[in-house]
């Protein structure tokens, strides 16, 4: 059983990922799958990379992942959260860069409940004087 450096949750809209951090080659496994394999977009991809770019670890770490809820892009924002939150448990001086690039704040915006009587969030039925 291989040993956890850090581990940290991270969210982003419905998605949660539990990032675990590990001694290894730079590999990143998510659900169980290779990272570049479970994200069909390039853009998802690249911003799971983000944190690793910005404190220069590529290689230093491998990187468990489970995520779930949301969709790809949530889950990857929600990734990418975990991930910066991992490094910098690992190491502090990681903490300022990370900070720095936006990467530590959780996005805070959710999708808004379905009001009753309305046939969405905000849409109203359409409105007849007569």
């Amino acid at each position: 059983m291989a040993e956890n450096l850090a581990l940290a949750t991270g969210r982003r809209k419905n998605a949660v990922a539990r990032v675990y951090l590990r001694q290894g080659s730079g590999a990143i496994t998510v659900n169980g799958r290779k990272a570049d394999e479970y994200f069909g977009s390039s853009d998802d991809l690249f911003m799971v990379n983000q944190p690793l770019d910005v404190t220069d670890s590529q290689g230093s770490f491998d990187v468990v992942i489970k995520v779930k809820g949301g969709g790809k892009s949530g889950q990857a924002g929600a990734i990418r959260h975990g991930m910066s939150r991992a490094l910098a448990k690992y190491d502090e001086a990681n903490y300022r860069p990370l900070r720095a690039s936006g990467f530590m704040s959780r996005d805070p915006r959710m999708v808004e409940r379905k009001k009753y009587g309305q046939p969405g969030a905000r849409k109203k039925f359409q409105f007849s004087k007569r």
